[in-house]
């Protein structure tokens, strides 16, 4: 008698999944990219994961602002900006205002595998890699920089936000034309909207300037020049950044005598009418030369 045969199929081996997703895994020996897993399922925005993995592949020194991204992905600026702020706030990307030697400012933009490390320490490829290091958490609404523990030789960082903005004074103490100058630039460009915390913050600086001797106008022009078509961060860290510096106060006036010579007054002649320069009402140099003649004749 023949074997019994069976159409069904054959069991699948025992530990392949029954359901869900299965791996077919092909190694890689170049064109690939490592992610952690803590980014790559990440929860929330599918736009964020997918942007932090496109900044992980590309080369150091590749352009990742709003634009470019927009350029590659089909998201718009709102959707690449917020992405941008959950890498930031999440600790994976980084931007810093750096002056060059000549004096320039520019920002760099780093980008790291695990949030708190270092950029500054380069990787040993022979021995184990150290543990990061703590970041300082970032506050939320504030735009300072965490100044890195070492900056590259010749080149220091610009910090954001001046010291004396880390103590706000309260709003209501602040110099009412200060605070009326930052709350007339939204008239000049909407998205510089300040809150009751940040005019607070940016008042003493403005009031500075004021002593100084410039016009509110002034320093409305200073403000509101050439600003980034797109805000990465809410607008009061550039407005800290550019009232910095205080400028130089208008000097004194003299009150030393005036030198200038003096005027001697026009008068008219008591003789021929005609006019003359004199301290003392008379006759003019002609008229007394007649005079003369007539005496001495």
């Amino acid at each position: 008698m023949a074997d019994p045969q069976s159409n069904a199929p054959s069991r699948a081996d025992a530990g392949a999944p029954t359901s869900g997703v299965i791996h077919v895994r092909t190694r890689l020996t170049a064109d690939f990219t490592v992610i952690s897993n803590a980014l790559a399922q990440r929860r929330g925005s599918a736009v964020t994961v997918g942007v932090a993995a496109y900044i992980s592949s590309l080369p150091d020194g590749s352009s990742v602002t709003i634009p470019a991204l927009c350029e590659h992905f089909s998201e718009g600026e709102i959707l690449i900006s917020r992405a941008l702020r959950e890498l930031e706030a999440a600790g994976y990307l980084e931007r810093r205002r750096e002056r060059t030697p000549t004096g320039h400012v520019r920002t760099r933009t780093y980008f790291y595998d695990v949030p708190g490390g270092d950029p500054n320490l380069d990787p040993d490829p022979d021995g184990p890699p150290e543990p990061p290091k703590p970041r300082r958490p970032r506050r939320q609404g504030t735009s300072a920089a965490v100044p890195p523990a070492s900056a590259p030789a010749g080149e220091t960082v610009a910090a954001a936000v001046p010291a004396e903005a880390e103590t706000p004074i309260p709003l209501a103490d602040a110099d009412p034309r200060a605070v009326a100058v930052l709350t007339a630039l939204r008239r000049f460009d909407p998205r510089l909207i300040l809150s009751a915390q940040e005019t607070a913050r940016l008042a003493p600086a403005v009031a500075r300037w004021l002593a100084a001797g410039l016009l509110p106008t002034h320093i409305t022009d200073h403000l509101t020049a050439r600003l980034p078509d797109h805000f990465l961060t809410r607008p009061v860290g550039i407005l800290a950044y550019r009232l910095k510096e205080t400028p130089l106060p208008v000097p004194a006036r003299s009150t030393e005598p005036s030198t200038l010579p003096v005027v001697v007054p026009m008068r008219n002649c008591d003789g021929c009418d005609r006019g003359f320069r004199s301290a003392e009402p008379g006759r003019c140099r002609g008229c007394r030369a007649e005079d003369q003649l007539r005496a001495a004749g």
